[in-house]
């Protein structure tokens, strides 16, 4: 068993394919989308046997909003898609093995390191607690999508259902983004929202390499709302597998009259279960014991409330609460 950095895309692809947990952000073209983003740098971590047999895949994504000298306390580890190792010991042990190399390999390059888990991890958390990966809750919604489309409507709360029938007769169009002319407009829709709601966005950069990678492999779909030929609302799905993925999304403000959110979310539930997707998954819904006004939204559309929470490991104390401190300061000029 050995740990290693490189890995043939064909091998690293069936694997990720064949895993029951393995979803999009676990692939080679996500791998190189976040490669070729601005202030995102992947790295590819993976235990294999001595015939170069995967047990264990591990994707940490450094981002960093602050080069220079504030590097260090701007830089934390997102493990977008959480971890996967084979279901025996054998891949117990390999994760452990893995995860032990990377701790010792990060401890003075980012503050802490989130695993985001979009399925249950409950049979490797004793693995996780090992290499002090603590659990935090975190709710997610899922919705079926492999019933009839009478269905999805009907779970659909009555205040969302009319928010959908208002903005079509206010001529709320839906279109597709086919090419990355609408990128500009459409990036700054988000950054409009992202602005006023005091959180960063990822560079336009990132946007851009997802679509022309994902994008030519039926792996990514960009809907657009238009009021006339503005575009007022973006959702970015990202497609892998049979699930349906509920990505960056954002409406400007002055259009909110429109609801061109409830519509974008019911055309993106009309795209998957039209196109044999058997779960959407709505991308995270906040913590319980807080308050959430994105996890209000979510619950409108009848999804199955989980909660297969993260895992956190803080890798430099002293530096993530100077951190902290400082960005609550940053977030005024954001």
């Amino acid at each position: 068993m050995q740990i290693v950095h490189q890995l043939k895309n064909d091998r690293w692809r069936a694997f990720v394919d064949a895993h029951p947990q393995g979803n999009i952000f676990h692939t080679p073209e996500m791998f190189e989308a976040y490669t070729q983003a601005k202030g995102h740098h992947p790295e590819l971590w993976a235990a294999v046997d001595d015939e170069d047999e995967i047990l264990a895949l591990f994707i940490p994504v450094e981002i960093t909003l602050l080069g220079g000298p504030l590097r260090p306390f701007t830089s934390r580890a997102v493990v977008f898609g959480s971890t996967l190792c084979l279901a025996e010991q054998e891949g117990k042990d390999a994760l452990e093995l893995l995860l032990k190399d990377y701790n010792e390999a990060t401890k003075n390059s980012v503050l802490f390191t989130e695993m985001r888990n979009l399925t249950d991890l409950i049979d490797v958390r004793p693995v996780l607690d090992s290499q002090g990966f603590v659990f935090e809750e975190h709710l997610n919604f899922l919705i079926s999508l492999d019933v009839p489309e009478t269905e999805l409507w009907k779970c659909i709360r009555s205040n969302a259902r009319r928010n959908i029938q208002k903005a079509q007769k206010m001529g709320v169009k839906i279109t597709e983004a086919d090419d990355l002319t609408s990128m500009p407009e459409a990036y700054a829709v988000m950054k409009d929202v992202y602005h006023r709601i005091q959180v960063p966005l990822p560079d336009q950069s990132l946007f851009e390499s997802v679509f022309r990678i994902l994008h030519p492999k039926g792996m990514l779909r960009i809907l657009l709302a238009r009021v006339g030929e503005k575009i007022v609302g973006v959702l970015n799905l990202l497609l892998y597998k049979d699930v349906v993925f509920y990505w960056y999304t954002g409406t400007l403000r002055e259009f909110s009259a429109y609801r061109t959110n409830d519509l974008l979310v019911w055309h993106a539930l009309e795209f998957g279960h039209r196109n044999h997707f058997r779960i959407f998954d709505f991308g995270g819904g906040g913590k319980p014991d807080e308050e959430y006004g994105v996890r209000e939204f979510k619950a409108k559309f009848g999804g199955t409330l989980v909660n297969y929470g993260r895992h956190m490991k803080i890798h430099s104390p002293l530096r993530l609460k100077l951190s902290r401190e400082g960005y609550q300061l940053m977030r005024r000029f954001l």
